[in-house]
């Protein structure tokens, strides 16, 4: 197979993958400016199994598959106790992005599917975009973005007081 065929065949598959978990009706998107090179950045968030590092609400993170690859999945254990099931639907190194559904959870929400995402900034640092579509589950929906938009503001902020200069 030559590398156009394989190109085309893998952006077959990421979209086949990302496909199978159905758009919620509500988003969520946060942004932050973080004081850190878009690849240093991305290579803390950008590892699939790092979230317990950057984001303060998870104790650990145990990872199932190849860290890139369609169809990995995690568990997350919260601070706090209970967990959270997630399977990676879509990978770019290059675009340093990637997207997430949750399988199982706690959270009042359901049909999510998530994409973190590291591009310049000025001055040599990074933005980074959070952003999802879900709908509520067990909640009302202001309910739901709260919960959601709280966990972004947390994990964000760790992050960039990690790359704090």
């Amino acid at each position: 197979m030559n590398a156009t065929l394989k190109q085309l065949a893998g952006a077959a598959l990421m979209i086949a993958a990302s496909s199978s978990f159905a758009a919620g009706a509500l988003s969520v998107e946060r942004e932050a400016t973080i004081d850190g090179a878009p690849a240093a950045v991305w290579k803390l968030l950008g590892n699939f199994n790092s979230l317990d590092v950057w984001h303060p609400a998870v104790a650990s993170s145990t990872q199932k598959g190849s860290g890139t690859s369609v169809g990995t999945t995690r568990e997350l254990s919260l601070n706090g106790g209970g967990t959270i099931d997630e399977k990676l639907v879509a990978y770019s190194a290059d675009k340093h992005s990637y997207s997430y559904a949750i399988t199982k959870s706690p959270l009042p929400v359901k049909n999510y599917v998530s994409t973190i995402a590291v591009s310049p900034a000025a001055g040599g640092k990074s933005l980074v975009k959070w952003s999802s579509t879900f709908d509520a589950n067990g909640a009302d929906d202001a309910k739901a973005r709260e919960v959601i938009g709280g966990i972004y503001d947390a994990g964000l902020g760790k992050a960039a007081a990690i790359f704090k200069k």
